[in-house]
């Protein structure tokens, strides 16, 4: 046994003193860890796993050969051959304007994005939030070189346009809803010419304000005076729901009593054209007898207190009795 100059044995192994069924073993180990290590790279490369939110684009040598779109464990061919790429299609992407959002959870400003100038010549920061996904994973992947780049930058691009064309009243007030709109639908127009393979969800505008205190101050000014008019819009219109079933019962009322007058004195005239055809009918059977009891009702009615005494004397003279006895 030889030993080291710290006093440790040397082992010899040198293959020339094994025997061969040593050698034979030892080449089989070998031949062994060989065939584990093809299996392993085989079987890690032979088969990709697609959960529900993605789709797998394969390529075959660099070529996209099919995609697939069912979750679960697929095969492929090993050792590079083929090659499989998940893509996120069923996720909700977002992407902000104007603001960025920190680890915290905290929005800080991107001035550069936020700032925009509106159809008057103001100065406005303005944030927006936009949704979108990925409709065709092989463009996403090979039409464009950064997919995201680009519809961020066209997002900008097109907003400012949309700001632009508006008062700087109507984008920090009643035309925010309108704003968002309007972007939608060119940024979906542009998005569908560059063919990337995305297409937009939403845009909601997170904040709009003027760029300094005071402007800022003047338009909650604004915005309150218009809070207040609409308040006083409301009550009065309150105001006038309330009311206006009373002043119409009372109208009603009106019209109704208007219309028993005007019943009644048509009765009373038919009552008196009834009463006067009657006294006319006896006036033509004898037309004295009713001259003179005429006379004498009306001498009743002007004279009430007067005590009138009649005589039939021949004198021509007419002389009047009390009537009252």
């Amino acid at each position: 046994m030889k030993y080291d100059k710290d006093g440790r044995p040397i082992i010899d192994i040198s293959l020339k003193k094994l025997t061969p069924k040593q050698k034979k073993m030892i080449k089989g180990i070998v031949l062994g860890v060989i065939a584990l290590v093809f299996v392993i790279i085989l079987g890690s490369t032979c088969w990709y796993t697609v959960n529900d939110k993605q789709n797998a684009v394969v390529t075959t040598f660099g070529k996209v050969t099919s995609i697939q779109t069912e979750p679960g464990m697929h095969l492929k061919l090993p050792f590079g051959i083929q090659k499989a790429r998940p893509v996120d299609v069923n996720v909700f992407q977002k992407i902000s304007i104007g603001y960025t959002t920190s680890d915290t959870g905290e929005n800080i400003s991107v001035a550069n994005e936020s700032k925009m100038i509106t159809g008057d010549f103001n100065i406005v920061n303005i944030d927006f939030y936009i949704e979108y996904k990925i409709t065709n994973p092989e463009k996403y992947l090979y039409a464009s070189q950064n997919p995201e780049d680009i519809i961020k930058n066209l997002i900008q691009s097109q907003v400012r346009t949309v700001v632009s064309s508006y008062a700087v009243d109507d984008v920090l007030t009643v035309k925010k809803a309108e704003i968002q709109t309007v972007a939608k639908e060119m940024i979906t127009t542009e998005l569908e010419k560059y063919d990337v393979g995305l297409s937009l969800v939403d845009v909601k505008i997170q904040d709009a304000e003027a760029p300094t205190a005071e402007v800022i101050a003047a338009f909650k000014s604004v915005e309150t005076a218009k809070q207040g008019k609409e308040t006083a819009l409301n009550e009065a219109k309150a105001y006038e729901n309330a009311n206006i079933p009373s002043a119409q019962a009372e109208a009603d009322k009106l019209l109704q009593n208007a219309e028993y007058l005007k019943q009644r004195r048509i009765n009373e005239a038919k009552e008196q054209i009834a009463m006067f055809n009657a006294i006319y009918s006896m006036y033509e059977m004898n037309p004295s007898i009713t001259k003179q009891r005429m006379y004498y009702e009306a001498l009743e009615k002007i004279l009430p207190n007067i005590e009138l005494y009649i005589s039939t004397d021949g004198d021509g003279i007419t002389k009047l009795l009390p009537l009252n006895k």
